[in-house]
């Protein structure tokens, strides 16, 4: 997801959209340190979203 699109959620759906992230994160971990996932790039990809997300609830408070 784009910082733009971000940018035009609520505070209630940034938190929401951060908790889905962070159990998203959970789960690719657990993938990885079982092997099984293929696309080890993805969990950085997640990192950077819930970044930019913290940074953005970080501002409107």
């Amino acid at each position: 997801m784009e910082f733009k699109e971000l940018k035009n959620k609520t505070e209630k759906e940034l938190r929401q959209f951060l908790g889905e992230s962070r159990d998203k994160l959970r789960d690719l971990r657990f993938k990885d340190a079982n092997k099984q996932l293929k696309n080890v790039r993805e969990i950085r990809i997640i990192k950077k979203i819930i970044a930019r997300v913290l940074t953005l609830l970080s501002k409107k408070n």
